[in-house]
């Protein structure tokens, strides 16, 4: 394993050290595309985690009720909602997610079109305001993405909001809650990696634009360090874990790096909570994007987010959770 020192970014000082913060910004994301949050306004650690443990406590009949139809042929929710543990997976873990809902019929989208399914929700026993604190806080973290970008656009040298006609209109974005139970008995041989470790996720880098993760100080998210060795990414309280995904990293022609990245095992129940920041469907991701902003360089491509996506649904259904998913 390799020593891994991450960049802090302290968005407390978002408005007094402008400047200071996008270059730090923009140099982590050309060099280890991993970086901590601090001090993000609004952040709820703690209902963040009690989010997780009054989810995942749910009985199993209940978690079921809320599964993709794939798990559930009553359900007609295929993008949205619940998951379980996958049989004979090297991913171990389970999940619920949501996204920001759209106006039922809106003439934009057109029908079929899962980015933009119906959010699907569990039914409440008053212990804890489940529904509201995640659109909140889905809120919260789009708005706190969305800042970052600013941030990375002023160290790039380009107007601050050259990325926020991406997100404005029906973002596609997801905010998800991960349980990773440890393995019992015998875990599955591609499960299995050096140094007698088990892998709950197995290496890859995120399909999407940028993800914000609260890991509650649990360990064992590691990634690939630029000698080509793995890393553990220590678990820094009050932070949150940033990194971006291909579609920045191909917009900005490979000059941002999103960097392979695995979760292991660690003995005990695991819970994070990410944040997939998304584009809107129609969203321009096109390559040589800076030549968009700043009008130098090889010509821009255009090119629009969900189609890209569906047309090359292999970058997500290499996650066993998205396999079922049709294209459209």
């Amino acid at each position: 394993m390799s020593d891994l020192k991450l960049p802090i970014i302290d968005m407390s000082k978002s408005k007094t050290h402008r400047k200071e913060l996008a270059d730090v910004v923009v140099h982590a994301l050309e060099n280890t595309g991993f970086l901590y949050i601090d001090n993000a306004e609004g952040v709820d650690f703690d209902k963040m985690y009690a989010s997780c443990i009054w989810f995942f406590g749910r009985s199993s009949d209940k978690k079921h009720s809320l599964s993709r139809k794939i798990w559930n042929p009553a359900n007609s929710n295929i993008y949205r909602g619940y998951f379980p543990v996958g049989e004979n997976e090297p991913s171990r873990k389970e999940g619920f997610e949501f996204g920001r809902d759209i106006t039922p019929g809106d003439p934009e989208v057109k029908p079929g079109n899962w980015f933009y399914e119906q959010s699907v929700w569990p039914e409440e026993d008053g212990t804890f305001p489940f529904k509201s604190f995640m659109r909140d806080l889905y809120e919260i973290m789009h708005e706190l993405s969305l800042e970052i970008l600013r941030l990375a656009a002023i160290g790039l040298g380009i107007d601050e909001f050259s990325f926020e006609d991406l997100f404005s209109k029906r973002p596609c974005s997801t905010l998800r809650l991960m349980h990773y139970p440890p393995w019992e008995g015998n875990p599955p041989k591609n499960a299995m990696i050096e140094d007698g470790k088990v892998l709950t996720t197995p290496a890859h880098t995120d399909s999407t634009f940028l993800t914000l993760l609260a890991t509650f100080g649990y360990k064992g998210l590691e990634l690939v360090t630029a000698d080509g060795n793995w890393a553990e990414v220590e678990p820094r309280p009050g932070s949150l874990v940033m990194n971006i995904g291909d579609v920045f990293s191909r917009m900005m022609g490979g000059r941002f790096k999103a960097t392979c990245h695995r979760v292991v095992d660690i003995g005990v129940d695991r819970y994070s909570l990410p944040f997939f920041l998304e584009p809107s469907f129609e969203g321009d991701i096109g390559i040589n994007f800076m030549t968009k902003a700043t009008g130098k360089g090889d010509a821009h491509v255009p090119e629009q987010y969900g189609p890209s996506v569906i047309h090359t649904m292999k970058h997500v259904k290499k996650y066993f959770e998205y396999r079922s998913l049709p294209e459209f």
